[in-house]
């Protein structure tokens, strides 16, 4: 069993700033925003009590896309790593990583190399992929990227376990008698959490999955999805529990003066945690939070917020 979330209590997230600038999340102010940035948005987060801080991967983006999701997308390995060094706590989350665009063994050599660095802070969130040009641009079949993937997750698991000479035999990768290391500090190695909500992420999640990372499914249709996880897990004879995810709507702590958004959850710390702890009356674990600001000062100041005010009314 591998999990890492406090056992019985709702615990929340965040996706960080700036690494991912898509016209469709991105905040204003992040589009001349850099490191120093990002380093302090991750210590507020480590210093409020998040359970972790998020960076998601893309290669390359085409021109076709390029409008909507632009082209500054973080390496998520090379920024993890950069942030371990700046927080003490905070776990470390790939979501997602796209890891069926490179080798499992380049994968487990650099997602051990993250764990051992932070500490053993990582967890490592995986999903499909969906621009076809990064997968044609690297030589992986973008039509067969599910199986791909499906074969990636067992080999990463084999190769980030306890042993420092892996093997793994598959229909698309095979080794053996190779030794790796560092090892990951985790054991018996990194938590995998899954992303995705269609139909094959979620029976992805359900049957190799220690954890479900759900994307952008709304409240009323997450217990369906979440019945749906546990009869496939079950049906799979995996036994151990797995800690289930949620983006929450969304969040400023307060009343902002300026519009927010019409679906933001807005006002006192009560009627936020109120609204978050829905989630938990679900079966979710884990909620990932994203706060509505106009500058770096103002999103840690609603971090600090969050975690001071509403983080504690959420086990209530």
């Amino acid at each position: 069993m591998v999990q890492v979330l406090p056992q019985g209590r709702l615990a929340y997230g965040m996706q960080l700033p700036v690494q991912a600038r898509s016209t469709l999340f991105a905040e204003g102010w992040e589009a001349s925003a850099g490191p120093e940035d990002l380093v302090a948005v991750a210590r507020s987060a480590d210093r409020a009590g998040f359970a972790y801080v998020a960076c998601c991967e893309h290669v390359a983006i085409p021109r076709r896309l390029a409008g909507a999701m632009g082209t500054a997308w973080y390496d998520p390995v090379a920024t993890l790593s950069y942030l371990a060094a700046a927080t003490e706590r905070v776990r470390l989350l790939s979501h997602v990583a796209v890891v069926g665009l490179r080798h499992p063994l380049l994968g487990a050599k650099q997602y051990a190399t993250l764990d051992h660095l932070s500490g053993g802070r990582l967890i490592l969130g995986v999903g499909a992929g969906h621009v076809r040009e990064e997968f044609e641009a690297v030589g992986v079949d973008f039509a067969r990227r599910g199986a791909v993937l499906d074969e990636t997750i067992d080999a990463l698991k084999a190769a980030l376990g306890e042993e420092e000479f892996l093997e793994f035999k598959g229909e698309h990768f095979a080794f053996e008698g190779l030794g790796q290391a560092p090892r990951p500090v985790q054991t018996p190695r990194p938590p995998v959490w899954v992303g995705g909500s269609s139909p094959a992420a979620v029976r992805r999640a359900a049957v190799r999955g220690d954890g479900w990372l759900p994307q952008g499914d709304r409240r009323d249709r997450l217990p369906r999805q979440i019945a749906t996880l546990h009869r496939l897990r079950a049906e799979a004879g995996v036994v151990e529990p797995i800690e289930i995810g949620a983006i929450a709507e969304p969040v400023y702590v307060g009343e902002p003066g300026w519009d927010v958004g019409r679906r933001t959850l807005a006002g006192t710390p009560e009627r936020i945690a109120g609204s978050l702890r829905e989630y938990a009356a679900m079966g979710v674990r884990q909620i990932q939070v994203r706060f509505r600001s106009r500058s770096r000062a103002e999103l840690v100041a609603q971090i600090a917020a969050f975690g001071a005010e509403v983080g504690p009314l959420l086990n209530d």
